[in-house]
């Protein structure tokens, strides 16, 4: 399913449900303007076609014992298929990791990391991200404080 076959109806759809995933069906099709049995096929289309990829709850890192967060930019020592692979592998098996994003630019990848303190970010840091990665270069930077953060995209 493409953008350009997005309604405004299913956009209004989308913007609600990234607000309030829980939502009733029922109180769903009421804020879109849309009866009960309508508004659920567009929702099942909409998770059908990979628009909706899923529903979780929000937690706060805090209340489970996750107060450090980083941003850690990695260069990677070898750029073939094979050092990629490895180091993408290594990264989906950390939990630490809770997002990892490929960048243009002089770092290859930026990760978005959850730890418990510093200590734990030492150790993921030096025994999962440098020992065996093909890591050549990392820079992090530890979040202070967060001003933003969404997981709702703009349906504008």
């Amino acid at each position: 399913m493409t953008d350009t076959e997005l309604d405004r109806i299913d956009r209004h759809i989308l913007d609600v449900l990234q607000c309030n995933g829980r939502i009733t069906n029922s109180e769903l099709a009421e804020q879109v303007s849309l009866s009960a049995s309508a508004c659920l096929r567009r929702v099942q289309r909409l998770e059908h076609n990979g628009v909706i990829s899923g529903y979780a709850a929000r937690v706060d890192p805090r209340a489970v014992g996750l107060g450090l967060q980083a941003f850690v930019r990695v260069q990677l020592a070898r750029h073939d298929a094979q050092s990629i692979a490895h180091f993408v592998r290594r990264v989906g098996e950390s939990a630490e990791v809770v997002a990892c994003h490929a960048l243009t630019g002089d770092m290859d990848y930026l990760l978005h990391v959850v730890v418990e303190d510093l200590d734990h970010f030492s150790r993921f840091l030096l025994d999962r991200l440098l020992n065996e990665s093909g890591v050549a270069d990392v820079n992090s930077s530890f979040v202070l404080r967060t001003v933003k953060q969404t997981a709702a995209l703009p349906m504008a």
